[in-house]
């Protein structure tokens, strides 16, 4: 590995609890095994799951580093044995299965992308997380189609904007709810049909009005708790809801005569645990239909805030807060 150092600043958090359980150690820097690279990195995207793994409620995969971090931007600085897609120096952006807050992180090279011309390296730590999620949920799971109508719930954050953006770029009408008229305005200006701000309005009395009466085609959801039961109410017939987390809880009571008499499909999923393999098919997807948006700029990442690296527990602390308009990213 060359003049690498032997060790390395990472964030970890120190029990479970708020921004201030987040501490920065010291760590051995990784070695990258078969068909790995190593990655110096310069942003790390922060993003909801380790909000919600600094909390206690979302543990490392088997494997992964109890370092935080999904996402990062920087150089290659080291291949294993049979990585050969980046040379050394080639910059990358990467989902990682954790260990994106730290120096240097190990990184299945299918798991890589590269960075799009024109993209800057802040906006490129600001990409995998939130689009390899969107892709394999929206257009693989939910299977939106040109012309249907998706509706997206939290418009403003990394997930949404991005959603927003994708959904517009491939031809499907949007409808996005948002907690504020400054993020129902956000919304709009990233190209949202129509905005619903959840706090004076009834989404699915202003879903049924704006479609007709026919509601959404696609429901993009990570709120669940009752918003599951008005889901149901606010698709369309063949409508299909995907789930991606739970910030009102996983549990709900809910009448299913809605899904059968509407041959509605709920389903969901997680990305962080899946293998190199599965998520390397997202990735290819994504080089292949997606960059070339991010390149032309018909796409890109929405950044709220930049904060240094050694500032990690008041990045935390902004999204905690969520006022926060799109990506939030360290910079080391």
């Amino acid at each position: 590995m060359g003049q690498l150092p032997n060790m390395m600043r990472a964030v970890v958090a120190e029990g479970s609890g708020g921004p201030d359980v987040l501490k920065v150690v010291e760590r051995p820097v990784p070695q990258p095994k078969e068909g790995e690279i190593l990655v110096r990195v310069k942003v790390a995207g922060v993003n909801r799951p380790d909000v919600i793994q600094r909390q206690g409620g979302y543990p490392p995969p088997p494997g992964a580093p109890d370092i935080l971090g999904l996402e990062i931007a920087g150089d290659v600085a080291a291949a294993g044995p049979n990585a050969t897609r980046y040379p050394v120096g080639t910059p990358v952006m990467a989902l990682v299965p954790g260990g994106g807050y730290a120096d240097y992180a190990v990184v299945h090279e299918s798991n890589a992308l590269p960075i799009p011309a024109g993209l800057s390296i802040e906006e490129a730590g600001a990409v995998p997380e939130t689009y390899f999620t969107v892709w394999t949920n929206v257009f693989d799971r939910g299977r939106l189609q040109p012309g249907e109508t998706l509706l997206v719930h939290g418009g403003t954050s990394g997930i949404g904007t991005t959603a927003i953006q994708l959904a517009k770029a491939f031809g499907a009408r949007v409808i996005a709810t948002a907690g504020s008229q400054e993020k129902c305005d956000a919304c709009l200006r990233l190209g949202a049909d129509i905005a619903i701000n959840y706090r004076t309005q009834d989404f699915v009395a202003a879903v049924k009005e704006a479609t007709g009466g026919q509601g959404a085609d696609v429901i993009l959801d990570m709120v669940g708790g009752e918003y599951i039961p008005r889901n149901y109410e606010a698709a369309a017939q063949d409508g299909r809801i995907v789930q991606i987390a739970f910030l009102q809880g996983p549990k709900a009571e809910v009448d299913f005569r809605r899904l059968m008499v509407k041959r509605l499909t709920h389903t969901g999923s997680t990305l962080r645990p899946r293998p190199p393999a599965e998520k390397a098919l997202i990735a290819r997807s994504l080089e292949d239909k997606v960059w070339p948006l991010l390149a032309e700029g018909r796409c890109r990442p929405v950044m709220d805030s930049r904060f240094a690296f050694a500032d990690v527990a008041k990045a935390h602390a902004r999204m905690d807060g969520g006022e926060h308009i799109g990506k939030i990213v360290l910079i080391l």
